[in-house]
């Protein structure tokens, strides 16, 4: 393969990405990050807005406990004087709300009222913020896909709450609203949820508002977690410095740390710019491309201590980084793309924070192959302007009555 002149391109490269950064670091101050609930105290509920389709009611001794889930509905019975069982409903069985009631109401103590049999089982669920204990009160099923409320909507109901976030997740028969709402340290789960929920049973109807999920971090939570998360980052960027270090030089490990902390501000630059919620799903994203670039590095600087080796009468440090890139570029371009193939899969068919997790690694992925070719080598390249061969694999010390130098 022809060799390609790549140290052309490493000033004009190293212009862009300090443009890339100055944008983020414009953005950070302008827009902020959009920090989750990890990172930041409040209050998270998922809830979705529908009639219910039946109830589920009890009265005897026995202590009954609902499951809906993986298919079926499950009837957990236990209690003095009841006989321990699970009357477990497949849904494949019962396709519909009427028919899965009809076979309920055989065993005789459970009542299940059916408001419309009509709907479809698959994607029945109960609401989490009441006990699916049968004995405590009666029990909801909420049929998904059924309302017409929109995010303006629920957003209308939440009006007078200060601090208040409201976005959809999915869409047709899975949507359903994310409500989140800030906390002091003054702040209790129970206080937050109550000045969200008495708005939406007041708009809605409260037989109508599921909870599906909710979270809660308090202040002192969310900063160790802000905290343990930049140590921990720390910790990795010296651990590999010192890895390379010891295996190649230290300029050869100053050149991968660089790049490694471009794909990072590269990575918040879209970040901010993107408000895309920053949770520790996305942080695990970065850490996973910090160490997928120095991998990607790593395979760069062996084939430059190799060429040094196999390149004695060379008159410049950047015809070997020349070489060296030339002989890894169809690797590295093959790797990544390879990867760029699950990656995009796993964006494209999920949802959720798994889609921000594969969005942020495919602009990681991006930055790694560009920086590992161009960032740590243009700083390699700089750090060696004044190199001559006999220097071998070291920076700028001339071993003159040393004899040949020997590589490892």
């Amino acid at each position: 393969m022809k060799v390609k002149n790549f140290n052309k391109g490493f000033i004009p490269c190293a212009i862009i990405s300090l443009v890339i950064i100055v944008f983020g670091i414009v953005g950070f101050f302008t827009k902020g990050i959009n920090l989750g609930l990890d990172f930041k105290p409040g209050l998270i509920e998922e809830i979705r807005v529908a009639p219910p389709v039946a109830t589920l009611s009890y009265e005897g001794p026995a202590k009954i406990t609902v499951d809906l889930s993986d298919g079926q509905m499950d009837l957990v019975i236990s209690g003095l004087g009841a006989t321990n069982e699970t009357r477990a409903y497949n849904f494949n069985q019962y396709a519909t709300v009427q028919a899965l009631a009809d076979e309920v109401n055989k065993s005789g103590d459970v009542k299940m009222t059916v408001k419309n049999g009509s709907f479809d089982t698959t994607k029945l669920f109960l609401d989490s913020a009441v006990s699916n204990m049968l004995s405590t009160n009666d029990l909801y099923i909420y049929p998904a896909g059924t309302s017409d409320i929109t995010t303006d909507d629920v957003r209308a109901a939440l009006a007078g709450v200060a601090g208040v976030d409201v976005k959809q997740l999915g869409s047709g028969a899975d949507a359903s609203y994310q409500i989140r709402m800030g906390a002091t340290k003054e702040s209790s789960q129970e206080e937050l949820q109550s000045a969200v929920n008495q708005k939406l049973y007041s708009k809605f109807g409260k037989e109508q508002v599921a909870i599906i999920k909710t979270d809660f971090i308090g202040a002192g939570m969310s900063s160790s977690i802000a905290s343990k998360s930049i140590l921990m980052f720390v910790c990795v960027i010296v651990l590999i410095w010192a890895y390379a270090a010891i295996r190649f030089h230290w300029d050869f490990a100053l050149g991968s740390v660089v790049a490694l902390i471009h794909d990072v501000l590269i990575m918040f630059t879209f970040i901010v710019w993107t408000q895309m919620e920053f949770t520790t799903t996305v942080l695990a994203a970065v850490l996973t491309i910090v160490g997928y670039s120095i991998n990607a590095t790593v395979v760069i600087l062996d084939r430059i201590r190799y060429n040094l080796r196999m390149m004695p009468n060379v008159k410049s440090f950047n015809e070997i980084l020349n070489q060296s890139l030339t002989d890894t570029l169809t690797r590295s371009i093959l790797t990544t793309v390879t990867t760029l193939f699950a990656v995009v899969s796993m964006f494209v068919f999920t949802t959720g924070s798994i889609k921000d997790f594969s969005l942020a690694l495919i602009v990681g992925l991006i930055s790694g192959m560009y920086s590992s070719i161009f960032i740590s080598s243009a700083f390699i390249s700089f750090s060696r302007r004044n190199w001559k061969a006999e220097y071998g694999v070291h920076h700028s010390l001339k071993r003159e009555n040393v004899g040949e130098l020997q590589l490892s």
